[in-house]
């Protein structure tokens, strides 16, 4: 269980690496577009590249993000029965959709995608836009984004799974990292419930570690 483990933790940080710089293609996208709408006012030109360009860059940061967006729980759930459920039923109702949902979806995906993507390449299709641009490039997107998402969806399964073994933490919930305000405001509550508990035991409370 601790190798799974270790895997998971891997899958986690590849997702949090791809997700904390997936931003830079929304900003890309937007100057693409801000340049475009300058030439086009300026000198009355514009191309389709440029409009081709705004979506395959939308496309890869919606897709490739989709295994952030699990990591973090933030994607849609329809929870209205579920979240009434005992905690171990709501970690087996994910266990199932992640084994026998999401994993086939994402080979499927990855199985229909990938011969596409390798055809695009070899024949090199372009655009049926005067002046688009190739498209192999923004199909590329679909077996990488779902292979992050299928990544993801095993190591969500694998963390349910220690879980319901007492091997890990509670998986449920959003994963929200701590701002230095909120670890500054833990620190302070844990030396309050020190104190508190060494002057109920009648002994000096601990010292406040220096920082």
């Amino acid at each position: 269980m601790q190798a799974l483990l270790k895997f998971s933790r891997a899958i986690d940080g590849l997702n949090a690496f791809v997700g904390k710089y997936v931003i830079w293609l929304i900003f890309a996208a937007t100057a693409v577009s801000a340049v475009n709408a300058l030439v086009r006012k300026i000198f009355g030109v514009s191309s389709n590249a440029f409009l081709e360009a705004q979506w395959y860059l939308f496309a890869w940061s919606f897709l490739v993000a989709a295994g952030f967006t699990l990591l973090h729980r933030e994607h849609v759930r329809i929870d209205v029965v579920n979240s009434r459920l005992p905690k171990r039923v709501q970690v087996w109702i994910d266990i199932v959709g992640f084994a026998l949902f999401l994993t086939p979806l994402c080979i499927v995906v990855l199985y229909l995608s990938w011969p596409l993507v390798v055809q695009m390449y070899q024949t090199g299709e372009m655009s049926g836009n005067p002046g688009g641009l190739i498209r192999w490039p923004v199909w590329m997107a679909l077996p990488v984004g779902f292979t992050l998402l299928m990544l993801q969806g095993w190591s969500e399964l694998i963390k349910r799974i220690a879980f319901l073994r007492g091997q890990g933490p509670d998986p449920m919930g959003r994963l929200v990292d701590k701002t230095a305000e909120e670890e500054l405001a833990e620190i302070l509550r844990q030396q309050q419930e020190a104190a508190a508990a060494a002057s109920a035991a009648g002994t000096p409370p601990p010292a406040t570690p220096a920082r």
